[in-house]
């Protein structure tokens, strides 16, 4: 069930309702239990039991993991935590990559094919199995302590406005709200609301008339399109993978904060960046934290070496390209970023900082495209050939269909995505600030995106989130 679903829309408000007339925290943790299982059940009926099931594993495991537990007992209870949640992961989402490359490496010696499993990806299945990874660590840290109860502990695991896309949460961060819900404000549904009719305008008005334009460039022979037609496809995919995931997360943090639950952000105008370290500061926070304090501090961090810290930053990005997806051209992105990561170390990030402000964003924004090029890609042939398109080693000049409403996304998203990085910005957040018109003009405009969004939903056939393939 998606959050801008007519289904959704219609059922969330008696849901609400219901939600607000509810007397003490308990019942109030309850319903968002049973709601949030409901939620989940509706889209994954199998998988909701695998994961009721680990869930319960990881529970009872939390209590082997602290003191008095003998420190060769909570390693062991701490491995096989891991080790579950990841055997989820292994089997869902990459067993059919590994069958499919061992097939290919054992072609030559005729050996007989291991089958294929061709199972489901379960929506969000790779968020989930992070959080309740984190959840096991941070109770063997000593970071938290086990979940007062196994009802908290699925709430936090099942909670439905981060469930299928995050952000990545924490449970030390999020225990004392879910042990007791918050009762909801006003404060908390004018602002929650505003949120997620922000994130609403983002998926439907900007992302999803770019990806149907983004779909026809990137499903067409490269060698046939012409190079403008490229850019503007992947400058269309640059602007449809921003909005689109944060969009998810804004109505994610829109619909927590309704119900009185506070979550991080997940995105920090990302593409005002003016380095590479910058951008993933700013882009997926919630991924970016979780790969550092539990891949990258573990394995070393920088602290045993300059190439050691090289080696660290090019295992922790080849693993998150293949966190999103089970395909060589994630882990192909991953070694970009890693590699890009790498110079802005060595003198990459001190060079951009003397170019000024224009320069070194344009120069990011270059980098980051080029990446979205590889990541957006079904095959290393079409990388190659679409890329040598985009610096026009290609004549071809097939004309493509643009529809009316791309150019206007483009202008619009581009406005948005980069009003952060010029002088205007500070003096509409200090406008918006001080004075009250302001804000309500704010809030009016994103009613009527609300409205707009709405009739979109309706009207136009919907498209999934991105992420949701992650």
């Amino acid at each position: 069930m998606l959050f801008y679903e007519p289904l959704f829309l219609t059922v969330f408000p008696a849901v609400y309702a219901s939600y607000l007339l509810a007397t003490g925290a308990r019942a109030r943790k309850w319903m968002l239990l049973v709601a949030s299982t409901l939620f989940y059940l509706w889209g994954e009926p199998v998988f909701v039991l695998v994961l009721f099931a680990s869930t319960a594993l990881d529970y009872a495991l939390s209590f082997h993991l602290s003191d008095p537990t003998r420190l060769a007992r909570r390693r062991l209870a701490l491995a096989g935590g891991i080790a579950g949640n990841l055997a989820i992961l292994i089997v869902y989402k990459y067993a059919d990559f590994i069958a499919q490359n061992l097939n290919l490496a054992l072609a030559p010696l005729s050996a007989q094919r291991v089958p294929l499993l061709h199972l489901a990806l379960p929506i969000g299945v790779s968020f989930v199995v992070f959080e309740k990874i984190t959840y096991l660590v941070d109770t063997y840290r000593g970071t938290s302590r086990p979940a007062a109860t196994f009802t908290d502990y699925c709430l936090f695991v099942l909670f439905f406005p981060k469930l299928l896309a995050g952000p990545i949460l924490k449970y030390h961060e999020m225990k004392d709200q879910i042990a007791k819900p918050p009762a909801v404000e006003w404060s908390d549904f004018a602002t929650g609301f505003l949120r997620f009719s922000r994130g609403l305008g983002r998926k439907l008005l900007i992302a999803d008339p770019l990806g149907n334009f983004v779909n026809t460039v990137f499903a067409a022979d490269p060698a046939s399109l012409g190079t403008g037609y490229a850019w503007l496809g992947l400058g269309s995919f640059t602007l449809q993978i921003y909005f689109d995931f944060a969009g998810y997360s804004d109505m994610a943090i829109g619909l927590a904060r309704m119900l009185g639950f506070s979550l991080k952000e997940n995105f920090n105008s990302p593409y005002v960046a003016r380095s590479m370290t910058e951008f993933w500061r700013r882009w997926h926070i919630s991924l970016t934290t979780w790969i550092r304090d539990y891949l990258y501090k573990p394995l070393g961090g920088n602290r045993e070496g300059e190439a050691r810290t090289y080696l660290n930053l090019w295992i922790c990005f080849l693993l998150s390209g293949l966190w999103h997806g089970a395909s060589w051209n994630f882990v192909l992105w991953g070694a970009y970023n890693g590699l890009f990561l790498t110079l802005d170390r060595l003198f990459l990030r001190d060079a951009l900082a003397r170019c000024g402000t224009l320069i070194s964003t344009g120069i990011t924004l270059f980098i980051v495209m080029m990446g979205w090029a590889i990541f957006r890609s079904d095959s290393p042939a079409h990388l190659t050939t679409f890329v040598s398109v985009l610096f026009g080693a290609s004549p071809a000049s097939h004309a493509l269909e643009i529809p009316p409403e791309v150019p206007c996304a483009l202008a619009v998203g581009a406005a948005i995505s980069l009003l952060p990085a010029t002088p205007l910005y500070p003096a509409l957040i200090r406008s918006y600030e001080k004075r009250v018109s302001m804000r309500a003009l704010t809030a009016t405009a994103l009613v009527l995106i609300y409205v707009l969004s709405t009739a979109r939903s309706v009207a136009v056939p919907f498209q999934p989130f991105i992420y949701f393939r992650f």
